[in-house]
């Protein structure tokens, strides 16, 4: 969904223009170019012409470098995707091989390629007999994590099995399903069609805000349960089985050990953070 930035007061549009700070005027782009901020005080101009007397090998093609596993990618190296077409019926001929050659190699292939004026990393793969061109994230792009990493945390063996267990109970084979709509997209379509039928919009349940996670075998365990509970699986809760002791003992009643379920969310969702990855934005 994409809106435009307006004045309220009659929707008039709202635009964006280059003004000189200097002259106070609106300049136009014949005006406007390129300049690098070597101090606070000094910036050295860059103009168009330069950039593009700058050799780029890549500027006319993608070159590919190496053919290499897909699992040897960290994916926090691969950004946006892009359908490749075959430029015309003679370009046909060596975009099938390629592809061909990738299906049956099982490998994606490392390129460079030319974007905006500069040079950029990318991985080549075939998706629906189509090979698709992944922008991809220098090295020096990436952050270090170091820095992000929590102080050492004691885990119980119990906490540790209990989390494998929800992990399997989650796991599936493909991403279909309700779970995975864009809801978001879903209410604003509904808003705009309530507004443009001067009716009210549809209520929307507020979601609850999450809190801190006191008890976490607590949480993991109501995060076993709601696995269950969507599956249609029996919700009860058992106790994790002890490990068997050397001496015997005399048999005991089995009693099957219920407990509530809290209003904690899932703890997965409590403790994590988003923080950016990159510190540059691919094409």
């Amino acid at each position: 969904m994409r809106f435009h930035q307006v004045h309220l007061e009659d929707m008039s549009r709202v635009r964006v223009r280059k003004v000189c700070e200097i002259e106070d005027r609106e300049v136009p782009n014949a005006e406007i170019g390129k300049g690098y901020q070597l101090t606070k005080e000094k910036i050295i101009p860059v103009l168009d012409e330069e950039l593009r007397e700058i050799p780029l090998p890549t500027a006319k093609a993608i070159e590919i470098e190496a053919f290499v596993p897909l699992e040897s990618i960290d994916p926090i190296q691969i950004g946006d995707g892009y359908y490749l077409q075959p430029d015309g019926q003679v370009a046909a001929n060596p975009y099938t091989l390629l592809r061909k050659a990738l299906e049956r190699s099982s490998k994606v292939a490392i390129a460079k390629y030319a974007w905006s004026g500069r040079e950029r990393l990318g991985l080549l793969r075939v998706r629906d007999n189509v090979i698709v061109l992944h922008a991809m994230h220098w090295a020096d792009e990436i952050r270090d994590p170091a820095e992000l990493k929590p102080d050492d945390v004691k885990l119980t063996k119990k906490e540790i099995a209990e989390a494998e267990h929800l992990i399997d109970r989650l796991t599936r084979d493909d991403l279909e399903g309700e779970e995975f709509t864009d809801r978001y997209t879903e209410a604003v379509e509904a808003l705009l069609e309530a507004k443009r039928e001067h009716r009210e919009p549809p209520a929307v349940e507020e979601p609850k805000a999450p809190g801190k996670v006191v008890d976490l075998m607590a949480a993991l365990q109501e995060s076993v349960n709601k696995a269950k509970a969507s599956r249609g699986e029996d919700a009860t809760v058992h106790e994790m089985p002890k490990k068997k002791t050397a001496a015997k003992k005399a048999p005991a009643k089995k009693a099957a050990a219920k407990k509530t379920t809290s209003s904690k969310k899932t703890a997965a969702k409590r403790t994590a953070k988003k923080t950016p990855a990159a510190n540059k934005r691919s094409a």
